[in-house]
């Protein structure tokens, strides 16, 4: 890594200043998406899909919601032409759905593809070639006219045979390696292609800029698409597409930019499977738009189980970290995080805003099929009070006064610290009771009897404390609770202030029980806890006591 000098950028920006797309604040509205999995995506794989495989996925994009689906290059090989004939012979597209097909600019090759799709109501043909700088001179070694000529040849073959053929075709035209040709020769080619194919509103023609490598930052080629939107031929018979790859890691962002800067449509796959560092995901891309309120028209509400069935058909493995997918792209470990989540959520709640607006969550995750306690609070050495609670609270009913979530917190740091794991949500609920209610030793109470006197409450307690038995009688309070506890000082020395009693019920039902939560401050200032679950509540707020006692 230290001769950066033998590298230098390999794009051209357009003749003229290219720069409106940049006055526009967001997309308004979803361009047309074609998925690539099965071509682009598929190719990508160490494995390729097999022929069921392939059935599968395409069945799911439709379910998604995809209207056009590149199903294979099929005269590449003969998995991907059966592929497109099972998809035709057993009647699996859609009448809403076109598929797309690959095919390069060679006359054998586009012959045999249209031998594919013998017996499709539709399909857009989709033909190619390279047109850049480095393809030009090092792989073709042809000239900008030869490489138009294949351009065009390839154009007028595809009207032949399109004639020759039953269906409805619709054409599509990329000058690969578009991110290294110059934006004016590559205006020409497409110009070109144009002609031959005289596009008109009732048969509009694609052209498709791909970013078959990324050269250059978003807004580069943003400047790009801007340039040939605006000084393309039958502009308004064309659908201008994009089909970014990922080489810097910006393919969403070319994605959108692109948008931004006129294109019509985009091509893409499901979590950015492609070669090389992989396609646009447009997952993303339509997520982002819905987080913004724009309807992105493709359905992740089941995010979960498309995830598992495209690990499966792909042999791939999505990242815990992708946007929106990621198995931990809504999980918060940090207290502050958590905290401001819980409270973000309660307040949610509490105001019932028209919009969606919580801290750290862009978009709500039950939009996509998550769920809170699993997916979002999520409990290890670096989490706090307000996850704690949080989770004890949606998932098992428990509302713990606001410094007994704070020690909650600290024992559930404590224990996964220790075991170097996360908590999960039954084995939180599990260390609260353990540490916090009905906690019975050394002190454990056997027998309570109340009286009503003129002057408050007196009981007659009987316990044991480390082993030894007493029994106090007429210890007076201002209630049972504090009488409880007059007696208990009063038998065994102790020394604390009762400070919290906090109650509510666990079930809303005649049959419910009830739960209790109890503060002592010891001498030294500091707290302890403890909660008593009873169908009395009575019963309940004095085990909460002896807990804390015990807890001291």
């Amino acid at each position: 890594m230290t001769n950066c000098s033998k590298y230098t950028r390999q794009y051209f920006m357009p003749p003229v200043k290219c720069m409106k797309w940049a006055e526009k604040e967001y997309i308004d509205k979803a361009p047309v998406w074609c998925s690539v999995d099965l071509r682009d995506g598929n190719q990508a794989l160490v494995i390729p899909m097999s022929l069921e495989q392939k059935i599968d996925f395409f069945k799911l994009l439709v379910r998604i919601g995809f209207k056009e689906i590149e199903v294979g290059f099929p005269a590449a090989s003969e998995t991907e032409y059966q592929f497109l004939r099972a998809l035709i012979e057993q009647d699996l597209i859609p009448d809403d759905v076109t598929i797309q097909v690959l095919t390069q600019a060679r006359e054998h090759i586009i012959k045999k593809t249209f031998e594919a799709l013998k017996g499709a109501k539709k399909a857009v043909v989709h033909v190619y070639n390279s047109t850049s700088v480095a393809q030009r001179e090092q792989v073709f070694k042809k000239s900008k006219e030869e490489i138009l000529k294949i351009a065009v040849d390839g154009a007028a073959l595809l009207k032949e045979l399109a004639e020759e053929t039953e269906g409805n075709f619709l054409f599509e035209y990329s000058p690969e390696s578009f991110t290294g040709t110059e934006p004016e020769y590559a205006l020409e080619v497409c110009n070109a292609v144009l002609d031959i194919w005289q596009p008109t509103p009732d048969k509009k023609a694609i052209i498709n800029l791909p970013v078959t490598v990324q050269h250059s930052m978003p807004h580069v080629y943003a400047s790009q698409i801007e340039y040939l939107s605006e000084n393309m031929k039958y502009r308004e018979n064309v659908i201008l597409s994009i089909h970014p790859h990922n080489d810097r890691g910006c393919g969403v962002a070319d994605a959108e930019m692109g948008v931004l800067a006129g294109a019509d449509r985009v091509e893409g796959t499901l979590f950015g499977n492609g070669e090389r560092t992989g396609n646009v995901d447009i997952v993303t891309l339509a997520l982002n738009m819905y987080s913004q309120g724009v309807d992105p028209e493709l359905d992740f509400s089941n995010m979960v189980e498309i995830c598992e069935q495209y690990e499966e058909y792909t042999g791939m493995h999505i990242d815990e970290r992708r946007p929106y997918s990621g198995a931990l792209v809504f999980a918060a470990f940090s207290g502050s995080h958590q905290d401001a989540i819980a409270k973000g959520m309660k307040w949610l709640e509490e105001k019932d805003p028209k919009h969606w607006t919580v801290p750290y969550l862009p978009i709500d995750p039950k939009d996509l099929g998550r769920n809170y306690d699993a997916d979002v609070i999520r409990i290890n050495s670096q989490s706090g009070k307000g996850g704690v609670g949080y989770i004890l609270e949606t998932k098992f009913g428990l509302n713990l006064p606001a410094k007994m979530r704070e020690a909650m917190g600290y024992a559930a740091k404590a224990v996964s610290d220790h075991t170097h794991k996360e908590l999960m949500p039954e084995e939180i609920f599990e260390l609260f009771k353990k540490t916090f209610e009905n906690v019975v030793e050394p002190l454990n109470i056997h027998e309570v009897h109340f009286q009503q006197t003129e002057g408050g409450i007196t009981t007659t307690v009987t316990s044991t404390f480390a082993g030894s038995q007493k029994s106090v009688t007429e210890a007076a309070g201002n209630g049972r609770l504090n009488a409880v506890s007059n007696a208990l000082k009063k038998a065994y020395g102790l020394k604390y202030d009762l400070v919290t009693y906090q109650e509510h019920a666990l079930e809303q039902s005649s049959s419910s029980k009830a739960i209790a939560y109890v503060g002592i401050r010891k001498p030294d200032g500091s707290l302890a806890w403890g909660a008593g679950v009873d169908p009395d509540i009575i019963r309940a707020s004095i085990d909460a006591l002896v807990t804390a006692i015990n807890n001291r």
